[in-house]
């Protein structure tokens, strides 16, 4: 079944991040971490393992929850009060995103591109499809707020793409 499409207007899309994305990453991050950390006490010491991932998705909750309050509570209110340019706040959104494809890099590396071992078991398996489904999700995020949202409320020239 394929999602819907955002919607086209600045203050639905916001609502429909808030809600498709927001509240996704608040569910998924935490169940994945535990489920991180329960693979690697398991398979500690075995080559593949992803030490160290659940101390990455444990900051990751941290930090996108902060990037995700500062969204909810001045970014997205100022766009549904129809703000007209709001380049600084949208900069530092930005170079948050920046950060989170730092993480999600770091992810990869950890996991091996989500490269599952010869008889992987199951809990490694289901974590590695589920890091994967958050990766999208936090990768359509970023897209859809950087290439949709934002651009319709900064100066042109300032410097994004």
């Amino acid at each position: 079944m394929t999602k819907p499409p955002p919607p086209p207007d600045p203050a639905g899309l916001t609502r429909h991040i808030e809600a498709e994305y927001h509240a996704k990453h608040r569910a998924q991050l935490p169940q994945l971490a535990a489920l991180s950390e329960k693979v690697e006490a398991v398979h500690a010491g075995q080559t593949d393992v992803p030490a160290g991932l659940a101390e990455v998705l444990r900051r990751m909750i941290g930090v996108l929850e902060v990037h995700m309050k500062k969204e909810e509570l001045i970014l997205f209110p100022a766009i549904r009060n129809a703000a007209a340019r709001l380049d600084a706040p949208i900069a530092a959104m930005r170079a948050d995103h920046d950060d989170h494809q730092a993480e999600i890099a770091q992810i990869r590396r950890l996991t091996n591109g989500l490269t599952l071992p010869d008889g992987a078991c199951r809990s490694w398996t289901r974590l590695y499809s589920e890091v994967d489904e958050f990766l999208d999700d936090l990768g359509e995020h970023i897209r859809l707020e950087n290439d949709v949202l934002f651009p319709q409320f900064e100066t042109p020239g300032t410097g994004h793409v």
